[in-house]
């Protein structure tokens, strides 16, 4: 009798027990701002050691079920945030919104999928077109290739199911959302998402704390720009939560990566006015961003920024 106690109690402990990942530390749901609840992810580029995971999923729960924004990076990964998700919540899983097409943010949908299977997946019509136009296999390449950690996500894509478009308004039973396109800023697939009940907004790939990632060619780096200051002019919301790194409050949140991203911008502007290459004012550059240098993939990721606003600068100049 004894031993099946242990065994009873060893299996509850164990099921209590965090999403770990060794080095990285243990991850859960913590509640934010009203029924919103977020799992930051580490900020470290996919590899082994994170299994994939390094965005910030989201929940919300209301009355009939729960929300999910942004589920992570592959489907075993998945299948472990769905472990956390409910531990906020018994309910069923009855919409997604995925920001945008890159893999690490949606590959997930996959393990909801599967335990719910008429759930809605909403998302950009581009980010449907292109990640059904081979951008889904392009970044399991990648994540498989850096993480080793994709069996099970592909077989099929658990693609979105639900198109929404810049300006339009959805309620999830009593939950209000209003989503807006940037017309290209970190792709050309992206969703920003207020949840109006609650005032918060998720701002994908827009916004990143602590990391940097790539700036492909459906990207703008001028375009982000352009939606973050615009972000800065309205009305502050109570909650703002990027697609990697810390949430919080709209300055804390938006002014550091909108700051690096001028800065880039500034740099690449006095190359092409002074008809230098990107890469001779990158030492100044890099000077100049000493606070960002310990974001991850700051030392291999600015020389592409700087590029990249210089040839859209030198574009723009040729229009």
């Amino acid at each position: 009798m004894k031993k099946i106690i242990s065994v009873v109690l060893f299996l509850a402990a164990f099921s209590l027990q965090a999403f770990e990942l060794g080095k990285y530390g243990s991850f859960t749901f913590q509640k934010v701002n009203g029924n919103v609840y977020v799992m930051h992810g580490p900020v470290m580029e996919p590899n082994v050691e994170n299994e994939g995971f390094m965005n910030n999923p989201a929940v919300i729960v209301e009355k009939n079920g729960l929300i999910v924004v942004d589920p992570g990076g592959n489907y075993n990964v998945g299948k472990k945030i769905l472990a956390e998700i409910e531990k906020v919540s018994k309910k069923p899983i009855v919409a997604i919104f995925d920001t945008h097409k890159h893999g690490d943010h949606w590959f997930a949908n996959k393990a909801i999928l599967e335990k719910y299977p008429h759930v809605k997946i909403y998302a950009h019509p581009n980010m449907i077109k292109e990640v059904k136009g081979g951008e889904a296999r392009k970044w399991y390449g990648i994540l498989n290739r850096l993480t080793k950690n994709l069996k099970g996500t592909d077989n099929a894509f658990a693609y979105p199911n639900h198109a929404l478009k810049d300006g339009e308004r959805v309620e999830v039973d009593g939950e209000k959302f209003v989503v807006y396109h940037p017309k290209r800023a970190h792709t050309d697939t992206d969703l920003m998402i207020v949840h109006q009940n609650s005032q918060t907004m998720f701002l994908g790939d827009n916004v990143m704390r602590g990391r940097f990632g790539n700036f492909d060619e459906s990207s703008s780096i001028l375009g982000n720009i352009t939606v973050l200051e615009k972000l800065k002019k309205e009305k502050a919301l109570r909650y703002y939560i990027p697609g990697h790194g810390m949430s919080g409050q709209r300055d804390a949140v938006i002014d550091p990566f909108l700051t690096y991203l001028k800065t880039v911008a500034k740099w690449a502007k006095k190359a092409y006015d002074d008809d230098l290459e990107a890469f001779e004012v990158k030492p100044q550059a890099v000077k100049e961003l000493k606070a960002f240098q310990n974001w991850d993939a700051f030392d291999h990721r600015v020389g592409q920024h700087l590029a990249k606003a210089y040839n859209e600068i030198m574009m723009a100049d040729d229009e």
